[in-house]
């Protein structure tokens, strides 16, 4: 939704879209399959579980990559390569300060639609099917 507001240009889009997740979650899912395929997964899934991030406690984040070997609800080492890809995008962006200007204001001048305000009133309209009251606050 974000994309279509502030124009495809102007957004670093990785990862399964919905109906790829759901298949691949349908044909059973197994992210070691991810991690063994992914050199630069591999390599960050040790760092993490190694403790370099955490000195202070080596064994701190150890049940995120035991979840993320096992489990990895949110398909998060599938999408793990083509992040990568994209944050490459997002490097060479960010170093042409010209483009990521105009990228940045592009971001900016849209992002009024996403109000909270907004969201309130089309689900109070569309999802919930309640009409807004007006409150008058004591002065």
């Amino acid at each position: 939704e974000i994309r279509e507001r502030v124009g495809a240009e102007n957004f670093f889009l990785f990862g399964l879209d919905a109906p790829s997740a759901k298949a691949l979650v349908q044909r059973g899912y197994d992210p070691r399959a991810y991690i063994e395929e992914s050199t630069a997964l591999r390599r960050a899934l040790n760092l993490i579980a190694s403790g370099f991030f955490s000195p202070e406690d080596p064994n701190l984040f150890r049940p995120v990559v035991a979840d993320l070997e096992d489990r990895d609800t949110f398909l998060v080492c599938a999408d793990f390569d083509d992040y990568c890809r994209a944050q490459g995008e997002v490097d060479a962006a960010f170093r042409d300060p010209r483009a990521w200007g105009r990228m940045v204001v592009a971001n900016i001048a849209h992002m009024g639609y996403f109000s909270s305000d907004r969201a309130v009133r089309e689900y109070a309209r569309d999802i919930w099917g309640v009409e807004s009251s007006p409150v008058t606050l004591p002065t």
